[in-house]
């Protein structure tokens, strides 16, 4: 449980050195903003994270800005956290690694909410919100970075909001900071629409933040959020969606590699009693230094409760399971060859599968679906991915429980992915990939596009729904979320 209360101000010289020195970085940059603050109201975890707490952050803080009127910036609130970064040094929370690189995961976490008129003190809820990204990131141990999506499935302030997910970026107005132990970024919560999410996921969360901030009500200048807003950019001005979003994805295709969700993936070309030929999935993103430049991630929630997007302790554990403990080294792993597949998803990851085909693998690029549920992960690669096991002969293949399916697509651009991202992919995680690379014609492709229509709506579909090619031998079915909750899968 947390408590606000205002803070105690810099510390005294004389109590200096028993301030921890990452804190007092962090303070020193929040000071440079906002001097005439020197005590602003905190949210303050009542028992530390790393005293048993349940909440990583160990505070937060909230500073009233006025805005600035020749940038057209609204007057706001600004919420600042302390905790995702190294702020003792004595490896209480974090692994101190040295001065040279990130401190604890390399960041903390800002919001900037728009005042409401006749507001006299900072709302609260955002602080309960960062405190759930911050357990996701240290659950997981995913990172975040600028252009990252989260799909949270739910107005952030539990209202009838049409604020119901997020992008990240930096910090318009804080800079850097060079802690004794190390660095320290400050990437910004900015909530978006449902549409504006899925433009993003399309297309890239760069471009839909510059997009953003040539809106007035959607953010402006510094992406300041406004739970009231009631209309999209889309809405508001229609021509950014064919002129922006669309050329932009013909053009550059998607920036986004990977996603978390739930799908499973069954070996037809063995009998269904054979353990090894079933695996839940769940979809999420590759750890971030194995990204090819430029990618960004979305992290999906799947359920409503505010709670849900991060992994208890005893989720963690499930991970740590005995098929995960079972991974054996990749070079004593035998690779076997598979006729047939049957990938299923749930309707949301399904959704994506029309972004996948048409904004990565045509360009050349690779996209992951990371599980949450088990220790197992579904990439999709393209020609461009060199050192995969799958081949034009062999289009199926698994490695273990890695499973590739090849996909030599007609590509507009080719990016090249080494055998080293593939190799570290499989030896350095706790989950195992599965690498769907489909052999298919110009023809098959946009054939596939085409059946796979449906899912690129943003109605509701009745489900299940079912696609097959049996010239391919392939199948794809998309399946109601409680197929995926059962022990069974």
């Amino acid at each position: 449980m947390d408590e606000v209360r205002p803070t105690s101000g810099p510390a005294a010289p004389a109590l200096a050195s028993l301030f921890p020195l990452g804190l007092q970085a962090i303070y020193g940059e929040c000071r440079r903003l906002y001097p005439d603050q020197a005590n602003p109201l905190q949210v303050t975890a009542i028992v530390k994270y790393w005293l048993g707490g349940p909440d990583p952050l160990d505070y937060i803080s909230m500073y009233r800005n006025m805005g600035c009127a020749a940038q057209d910036v609204q007057e706001h609130w600004h919420y600042i956290s302390f905790g995702l970064s190294d702020l003792y040094g004595d490896n209480r929370v974090h692994e101190f690694t040295g001065q040279e690189g990130p401190s604890g995961f390399g960041f903390e976490l800002t919001f900037r909410l728009k005042r409401e008129v006749g507001e006299t003190a900072p709302p609260t809820w955002p602080a309960e919100l960062m405190q759930g990204l911050a357990r996701y990131v240290f659950q997981s141990e995913n990172t975040f970075c600028s252009g990252d999506h989260i799909s949270w499935h739910s107005p952030l302030d539990n209202s009838e909001s049409r604020i119901q997910h997020m992008l990240l970026t930096e910090d318009p107005r804080m800079t850097p900071v060079h802690t004794p132990f190390g660095l320290v970024n400050f990437l910004q919560i900015v909530g978006v629409c449902t549409e504006e999410l899925q433009a993003a996921q399309q297309w890239n969360g760069q471009g839909m933040l510059e997009l953003l901030r040539g809106v007035h009500v959607a953010g402006g200048p510094w992406l300041i959020t406004d739970m009231r807003r009631g209309e999209t950019i889309f809405d508001i001005d229609p021509h950014l969606q064919p002129e922006r979003v669309d050329q932009g994805i013909e053009t550059e295709g998607s920036n986004l590699s990977g996603v978390s969700a739930k799908c499973v993936w069954d070996d037809l070309s063995r009998p269904p009693e054979d353990e090894e030929d079933s695996r839940s999935i769940c979809i999420g993103s590759q750890p971030r230094r194995l990204s090819e430049k430029g990618d960004t991630h979305t992290h999906l929630n799947y359920s409503l409760s505010f709670e849900s997007l991060s992994f208890s302790r005893s989720r963690k554990d499930s991970l740590e399971s005995e098929s995960s403990a079972a991974i054996v080294p990749h070079e004593l792993v035998r690779t076997r060859q598979l006729e047939s597949v049957h990938l299923k998803f749930n309707q949301e990851s399904g959704t994506l599968l029309p972004l996948c085909l048409r904004g990565r693998l045509l360009h050349g690029r690779h996209f992951t679906y990371k599980s949450i549920n088990g220790d197992t992960a579904i990439t999709f690669v393209s020609t461009g991915v060199e050192g995969a096991f799958a081949t034009e002969e062999h289009p199926y293949a698994a490695h273990g429980p890695w499973l590739q399916v090849h996909t030599p697509w007609l590509l507009v651009h080719t990016q090249t992915v080494s055998s080293a991202y593939l190799l570290h992919v499989l030896t350095a995680c706790s989950y195992v990939t599965i690498s769907p690379q489909i052999l298919l014609t110009e023809e098959f492709v946009e054939q596939m596009l085409g059946d796979l229509s449906e899912l690129n709506t943003r109605e509701e579909t009745k489900l299940p729904k079912e696609y097959s090619w049996p010239e391919k031998k392939l199948k794809i079915s998309v399946l109601p979320d409680s197929v995926f909750d059962s022990p069974l899968q």
